[in-house]
């Protein structure tokens, strides 16, 4: 497995860790132009759920992978969280900010995947 699908199994499990849902992996290596391999969009219901996803995610790459975020934005106030991972960026929304940017329409030349929430 090559390491930024690697990266990517590792992020979705530390979404659905904090009961993270509507996971959807955007692979971004068809697209040109594209600032990354993967976008991987989740969603929390509310602010504080966002931010433990985010540190979720953080937590679970850093102990399983060695690696850190580049950039994390967002956590201020927890709407929206972009963690940068270069080749794998993540994206934690509330419901509602989720569907203003709908990301999965922007990019829709992207091959999407969409994961089964889990229970």
């Amino acid at each position: 497995m090559n390491e930024a699908k690697k990266l990517v199994e590792n992020i979705t499990e530390g979404i659905q860790e904090k009961k993270g849902h509507g996971i959807v992996v955007a692979d971004m290596t068809g697209v040109e132009g594209a600032i990354c391999r993967y976008f991987v969009i989740c969603q929390g219901n509310s602010p504080m759920q966002v931010e433990a996803i985010s540190e979720s995610v953080s937590d679970t790459v850093r102990e399983r992978l060695g690696e850190k975020p580049v950039k994390v934005v967002g956590l201020t106030h927890a709407q929206w969280v972009a963690m940068d991972y270069s080749d794998v960026i993540v994206h934690v929304f509330l419901p509602e900010t989720r569907a203003y940017y709908n990301l999965e329409g922007l990019w829709e030349d992207a091959r999407l995947t969409r994961l089964p929430d889990l229970d």
